[in-house]
């Protein structure tokens, strides 16, 4: 289209527009250097050159394309937003949740304590595998001390199950950490819901 019929092409919907006091239009120009007149902006094109016109066809307003900068800002802005509007959305869920599982304070201690069992049940069984562990690798380390005091050599198999008995004693340390890690994070995470809970009904700790 010719630059004279896209001007008459503007004109004619400028005039169509002339009978309603409010009435707007855009000009801007999309990716493949097509210019276009409407209403509205697509959101693609929104941060990009584009003119506003008021029902008589004078400009109203030139809105540049941003800057790289400016771009960064916004969607900087808007991924916050989005993080923010996310972590509201959660907190309602969560919110809501509290209050259709419990119906008092008590019955969230009640939750943590079911929770809790399982794992000083872990703990427990791990405790008892460490100090298996532990009287092995006492044994085997007395046997080595022994024939080393006898000015004997320590056979491979002795070196054998030393390490093969350090390396199990470290495992089960290993997990033990992680079941106390647990522990921990359940009870944090149960003390938070009575304290968020309190909030939610206004009731007190001694309540």
């Amino acid at each position: 289209m010719s630059n004279v019929k896209m001007l008459a092409a503007c004109l004619v919907f400028l005039a169509s527009l002339a009978s309603t006091a409010e009435a707007k239009l855009y000009k801007w120009v999309d990716d493949k250097g097509v210019t276009h007149y409407d209403e509205t902006v697509p959101p693609e094109y929104a941060g990009k050159d584009n003119v506003l016109f008021d029902d008589k066809g004078r400009i109203i307003k030139k809105n540049s394309q941003l800057s790289a900068d400016e771009k960064r800002v916004l969607e900087e802005a808007a991924s916050k937003k989005r993080s923010a509007d996310e972590a509201a959305a959660e907190q309602r869920r969560r919110d809501r949740s509290l209050l259709n599982t419990y119906s008092n304070e008590k019955e969230v201690d009640l939750a943590r304590d079911r929770n809790l069992q399982q794992v000083e049940a872990l703990i427990n069984s791990i405790q008892l595998l460490q100090k298996s562990a532990q009287e092995n690798m006492a044994s085997y380390q007395l046997e080595s001390q022994q024939l080393t005091q006898a000015g004997k050599k320590i056979p491979p198999s002795l070196k054998s199950d030393i390490s093969d008995a350090e390396k199990r004693a470290a495992k089960l340390q290993q997990r033990l950490d992680k079941a106390q890690e647990k522990m921990a994070s359940i009870k944090a995470n149960f003390e938070a819901d009575k304290v968020r809970y309190r909030e939610l009904t206004g009731t007190s700790a001694k309540q």
